[in-house]
């Protein structure tokens, strides 16, 4: 299958695909959807179209934002919903998300006509033969589409969280990507036919790849950074939805011992500042961001799913502070589960674990626990079994 969709300009790559050098593979049409609820299902979304180019598929995709498929009042009222509760009353999220984990199947009509207009456009002029999504409601609206339409396409869904809640067990899709055994497992719950559900990992950039044992000292001093501090980088969110930054960068002033401190996206200033021991780097929206995690000993704050997944699968430990409530709080159980970072519930416990994951024989356990759990390819794990399964349905 991968030789049927791949450009092949040499012998040796023609010899792996069994096809003659230099001829054309048929174009695999995508539609990929994610969702700006931050920046992790669109980064996930983007890793796996990397990841078929990388293989050579002959790749005709097009990315699209679940959120501007909706009319302005939609818009408002789901993400600007989630916004308010998340920075004024996270407790109200954490009540949605809890009692929508009931025990009935999510159904298509549930959020099948939401952006109908806007998809039922991209399916009739792209003619997909993959919709893949990372956010769970367009693959709802995707059934939706093909059903209307009446064409055929897989149905394919990455899971971006360690743990499934109801609204992640599509029925609809017929391939559900998921980050572990344990989240496969937990398909079962809502009876997904186990045949429709492949362990690959969330898909990261293929640049985490490039910097696994990557020195960490040359990677400070390529940033301006000091080779011999310890390097903390604070995880806030791409859409700055974290309320805790300011008593985490007091608590890491605090510690009794001289740190570095980097805070990448949601800064609301930059520059340099000295805080305590802490000299704090507010950097705002970098592209250095896979350098700088790699370059780092530790990890505080939020755990969004793509947050975890780049982290450990560079082995760098976490220390998870006042998540956002429901999938954020599942996400750190999981790391303290497997022992690749510490769950704080109590911001007076905060600095003692900080110390604690630095102390060098606690940070080589839980980095060598980390690194036990992540997994850097996802993303040609995820590209692979969607090629295995279009293969299957011909």
């Amino acid at each position: 299958m991968a030789g049927k969709y791949r450009v092949c300009t040499g012998g040796a790559v023609a010899a792996e695909a069994g096809v003659r050098p230099d001829s054309q593979g048929e174009e695999l049409r995508a539609l990929i959807v994610s969702a700006s609820f931050g920046r992790g299902h669109d980064q996930a979304n983007s890793a796996v179209d990397g990841a078929f180019r990388s293989r050579g598929v002959n790749l005709n995709a097009r990315h699209a934002d679940i959120l501007e498929y909706l009319s302005p009042l939609e818009r408002l009222v789901t993400a600007g919903t989630y916004e308010f509760w998340l920075k004024y009353t996270p407790g109200m999220y954490r009540w949605f998300y809890n009692v929508t984990d009931g025990h009935a199947l999510p159904t298509a009509q549930t959020f099948g006509w939401l952006g109908l207009q806007a998809m039922t456009r991209d399916v009739r002029s792209l003619r997909p033969q993959v919709v893949l999504s990372s956010y769970p409601t367009s693959v709802a609206l995707a059934h939706h589409v093909r059903r209307r339409e009446r064409v055929d396409f897989l149905n394919a869904l990455v899971v971006t969280d360690y743990r499934v809640h109801q609204h992640w067990a599509r029925p609809e899709a017929e391939l559900l990507l998921v980050p572990n055994e344990e989240t496969a497992g937990q398909l079962s719950r809502w009876r997904i036919p186990p045949e429709r559900v492949e362990v690959t990992g969330i898909p990261i950039s293929p640049i985490f790849r490039e910097l696994l044992g990557a020195d960490k000292s040359s990677l400070r001093l390529e940033h301006g950074l000091k080779p011999d501090l310890p390097l903390v980088l604070l995880s806030g969110g791409g859409a700055g939805h974290y309320r805790r930054v300011r008593e985490v960068v007091s608590e890491l002033g605090n510690l009794g011992r001289r740190v570095q401190v980097l805070v990448p996206a949601g800064a609301q200033e930059r520059g340099v500042s000295q805080v305590g021991g802490a000299t704090v780097h507010h950097l705002g929206f970098t592209p250095d961001f896979p350098a700088l995690l790699a370059a780092s000993d530790l990890v505080v704050g939020k755990a969004g799913g793509l947050t975890v997944a780049e982290a450990t699968a560079l082995g760098v430990p976490m220390v998870v502070f006042d998540p956002i409530p429901g999938q954020e709080e599942h996400n750190a159980a999981f790391l303290a589960r497997h022992g690749a970072g510490l769950y704080v519930r109590d911001q007076r416990e905060l600095r003692r674990a900080i110390l604690r994951a630095l102390d060098a024989d606690e940070h080589a356990g839980l980095s060598a626990a980390a690194r036990a759990v992540g997994r850097v390819d996802a993303a040609e794990r995820v590209a692979s079994a969607i090629l295995k399964k279009l293969e299957s349905s011909l």
